[in-house]
């Protein structure tokens, strides 16, 4: 039975990674709702968003800031299947992939600290690991060539790991069972690679001797002051936290909560929470910052050259897009997430959705960078 629930978890796991992926890139449009925006500003925003909610097409949360400073933070429906809290702009969501870049900080965070090499291979932190021409670079770029096989082999080999996933065992299974099958070379491809980022949480724990919330904590969000901001799984001593929503979704007519699986407990490709007021703080890191000097962040945002003169246009844990426009998406567990940045007007539009709107989202967020950039 045990079995059986993975395998549907692990078609679940599939399907969401894709769908975020594709995300990354614009959408065609699609009505969404009968109400258009009249006209761009930010009022007229505002209600459309309402609109929206009233409609059953969007419950989150909304950020639109230039120059770091909101032009509109404010939420749209509630925490969770019970609709009876509000979201405020306090309120801290699951960020699924968008914790992305939050993982990439950290490994930057080691670098600035000399305590890893972005060049060294994998080998050098992982004994015995079975891909030694891997560097952590690669994995940050989504370029390793290593498949993204953790969920599958914890599937696979489920009577070698725990009742809950962690993030050691992912590279544990990765060391013991090598894929003989599939393309390993580095910089062949770029393959969003959710695996890759588990073994850079792993990196971190390994050099630091911390579990990945811990450090993350000590050594980013606390030193930051992001209230709302923090790694959680069921690994985690709290099993809930202030202001925490959880993902939802209908049927019937009825609202019911996604539970979380045996995959909960790993952290890397996502497991960060946080809320609009973060995000604000989190824009600004990404341009200026007293833990990460200008030479290390600009690391983040440099296209990757490829064999046969191919170019990935994903740095550490950023999409990198045309004329400064930098993105990542995020999707698991009712999770909806989009952050936009537009480092040539240095805007940043964050959407946040807990309703497992898949339809709607990506739509919303879209709309909202037109309206906005073309204005």
């Amino acid at each position: 039975m045990k079995k059986l629930y993975l395998i549907v978890i692990l078609v679940l796991a599939v399907v969401t990674s894709l769908y975020a992926y594709q995300r990354f890139y614009k959408i065609k449009s699609m009505p969404i709702a009968s109400q258009s925006v009249p006209k761009p500003n930010i009022d007229s925003i505002d209600r459309w968003l309402q609109a929206q909610q009233r409609a059953g097409k969007f419950n989150g949360a909304v950020l639109i800031a230039k120059n770091h400073k909101p032009l509109l933070m404010k939420g749209y429906g509630y925490t969770d299947y019970s609709r009876k809290q509000k979201i405020t702009p306090q309120s801290s969501f699951r960020l699924a992939s968008v914790s992305k870049n939050f993982t990439a900080a950290a490994i930057m965070l080691l670098k600035e600290k000399g305590l890893i090499d972005y060049d060294k291979s994998l080998t050098t932190y992982f004994t015995d690991f079975p891909y030694p021409n891997v560097t952590v670079r690669h994995l940050l770029n989504h370029t390793s060539g290593i498949p993204d096989l953790y969920m599958h082999l914890a599937n696979k080999h489920s009577d070698q790991v725990g009742e809950i996933l962690s993030t050691k065992e992912v590279v544990q299974l990765m060391t013991k069972f090598p894929n003989k099958r599939k393309s390993k070379t580095p910089l062949k491809r770029f393959r969003y690679s959710n695996t890759g980022y588990v073994l850079l949480a792993g990196i971190v724990e390994q050099v630091t001797g911390k579990s990945f919330e811990a450090f993350m904590q000590k050594e980013l969000f606390e030193p930051l002051n992001m209230k709302n901001t923090r790694v959680w799984n069921l690994f985690s001593k709290s099993k809930t936290f202030p202001n925490k929503t959880t993902g939802f979704y209908q049927k019937d007519n009825q609202y019911y909560p996604h539970i979380t699986s045996f995959l909960d407990g790993v952290a890397g490709d996502g497991a960060v929470f946080s809320s609009l007021e973060d995000f604000l703080i989190w824009d600004k890191f990404w341009y200026n910052n007293s833990l990460v000097s200008q030479e290390n962040l600009q690391e983040a945002f440099k296209p990757v050259a490829l064999k046969k003169r191919k170019v990935s246009q994903y740095g550490f844990g950023w999409v990198l897009g045309d004329e400064g426009r930098i993105s990542h998406t995020g999707s698991w567990l009712g999770a909806r997430n989009y952050i936009i940045r537009d480092t040539k007007t240095k805007t940043c539009i964050v959407v946040l959705d807990n309703s497992t709107n898949i339809h709607y989202s990506g739509e919303i967020a879209n709309t909202i960078e037109e309206i906005i950039l073309k204005d």
